[in-house]
């Protein structure tokens, strides 16, 4: 056994990983120090055994790698954190004019408050499955009384910046994202129900649909539909609320949703930084990160479409590490995750192994990277976390490697 593990030990030093301890097991070690090996020297691993905090496996752990779309477990957890699970974003119509006898003269404004799923009923139902409807919207001001409305419809989504896409695409539309990003959205930025076209002016489209939505809850509108900033004189009168924060990060990180993690991005710079952009949401997760021990090499957007993201091993495993040691948010945010053989990017990967229906995991696809984080629970009441980020690769090779890595972790102890 002695020398089973000296051979091991030397293994893990040829390939830059550290030695684990002597406990660990040999086909553990041996098969992710060979897999290590063969996703090349660009790439990175880091596996933790909680709650002890043990480290079973280190290779290039400290080494910056970029992570594609495993950015979006810091964009997703500072989400959690700072809003937390409860939190909800919302959509409001303020009116600024008089009411009397049950007709509003002057504006509505239906104000933006950067929240991912506002829409038609239809369209929430189809993608999220749950989500703020522009007609319960529309009800509640009937409720508020209003059965006319003698001005315009304002659509105001002065909340976020007007800037429409990410910095990979030079903050212009991106098509990996397939929305203009707006504080004011509504069903995804799509201008038709087949969703071969784009809004260009969203605030706008969103009032029109607040118009319709009035008119079919009874309330008739005799004015025209513009984009503008609510006045600070404007007092509320119906507002819709999103989904809670739990939900919003499961639907961003089991499909891997790249247009949910921008939005929630520029949210974080709007309530907690310096305005809704991609900067400062960027500036509000690199500050929480801070907090726990955490400084990526660089972290400039929400979803990790960006080759500039660079982040570490170590750093993923001890977010992931330090949300499980979270007595309220350790269960919402595992759940996000999506689930080997079961659920959205690992659906059909993992199948047939000890992995299968027991590892959650975030994946991230970009031309040349492939990455894989999660959890895996084994006897014990031990949870087993782990990280790979793999660049300079091919991503089914990659799967491959990370599939054969993590059936090896679920299958430890």
């Amino acid at each position: 056994m002695r020398r089973v593990l000296a051979l091991i030990a030397l293994a893990l030093l040829a390939v830059g990983a550290a030695p684990a301890a002597a406990s660990t097991s040999p086909a553990l070690l041996g098969t992710l120090s060979r897999s290590s090996a063969a996703a090349g020297s660009r790439s990175g691993a880091m596996v933790v055994e909680l709650p002890s905090g043990r480290t079973l496996f280190a290779s290039r752990a400290d080494t910056p790698r970029v992570p594609a779309s495993n950015e979006k477990l810091y964009t997703t957890s500072v989400s959690l954190l700072r809003f937390g699970a409860a939190g909800r974003l919302t959509t409001t119509v303020l009116g600024a004019g008089t009411l009397s006898a049950g007709t509003f003269t002057g504006n509505l404004y239906l104000r933006g408050g950067g929240d991912p799923t506002f829409g038609s009923a239809g369209f929430v139902s189809r993608a999220w499955g749950t989500g703020a409807t522009v007609s319960d919207l529309a009800r509640a001001v009937a409720r508020a009384g209003i059965g006319r409305v003698r001005g315009d419809i304002v659509g105001d989504e002065s909340y976020f910046d007007r800037r429409r896409g990410v910095p990979s695409t030079g903050y212009a539309f991106s098509y990996d994202i397939g929305a203009p990003l707006s504080a004011l959205e509504f069903n995804r930025g799509l201008a038709n129900a087949n969703g071969s076209a784009i809004q260009s002016h969203p605030a706008a489209f969103a009032a029109n649909q607040l118009r319709a939505a009035l008119r079919a809850a009874g309330v008739r509108v005799i004015g025209s539909i513009r984009e503008g900033a609510t006045p600070a004189t404007a007092r509320r009168l119906a507002r819709v609320s999103s989904p809670p924060m739990s939900t919003l990060i499961r639907l961003t990180n089991v499909p891997s949703d790249n247009y949910l993690a921008e939005m929630l991005l520029k949210d974080l710079g709007a309530a907690f930084g310096a305005g809704g952009s991609t900067a400062a949401g960027a500036a509000v997760v690199r500050a929480r990160l801070a907090g726990f021990g955490i400084q990526p090499a660089a972290l400039v957007d929400g979803s990790g479409l960006s080759h500039r993201d660079h982040t570490s091993p170590r750093q993923v495993v001890t977010l992931l590490s330090r949300m499980a040691a979270s007595p309220t948010l350790a269960q919402p945010f595992r759940s996000s995750l999506a689930v080997a053989c079961r659920s959205g990017t690992l659906a059909y990967r993992m199948c047939g192994t000890a992995a299968s229906g027991r590892c959650r995991g975030k994946t991230g696809t970009l031309s040349g990277v492939s990455a894989l984080s999660g959890y895996c629970p084994v006897s014990g009441g031990r949870t087993i976390v782990f990280s790979f980020l793999m660049n300079g690769v091919g991503n089914s090779g990659a799967h491959i490697l990370q599939n054969r890595m993590a059936a090896a972790i679920a299958a430890y102890g």
